[in-house]
């Protein structure tokens, strides 16, 4: 069991945990929605994406960020999973992530989506 994240308190009063799967997930999760500079002593950790919520769309806007949150994961979470696809969109106030990856440990596939509204 690792460490639920956002972490918190569960109903017995302990620290809530997860399985491995979803901790995984979670670590995606930090990674993309965390903001370059906002953790300290890591101030390279993180892919910044909120901030396309107020980017005009563009294809080209898309690729560069897909290619931005790929090399992000491999870069901090590389040794737990190999990255497959990145879709990355943004549709009003709100950013959608979708990201295909296998976990290195059980080489399970596994498809994620994110989303933050601004």
């Amino acid at each position: 069991m690792e460490i639920a994240y956002p972490f918190r308190i569960d109903s017995r009063g302990r620290t809530a945990s997860c399985d491995a799967e979803r901790h995984v997930r979670d670590l995606i999760e930090q990674v993309l929605f965390t903001m370059p500079g906002e953790r300290v002593n890591r101030p390279d950790y993180g892919c910044g994406i909120m901030q396309l919520v107020f980017a005009p769309n563009s294809d080209e806007l898309a690729s560069a960020t897909s290619f931005l949150v790929q090399g992000q994961l491999q870069q901090w979470l590389g040794d737990l999973i190999q990255v497959e696809a990145v879709k990355v969109e943004s549709v009003e106030s709100t950013l959608n992530v979708t990201v295909q990856y296998i976990i290195r440990r059980t080489q399970q596939l596994h498809v994620a989506q994110f989303s933050r509204e601004v």
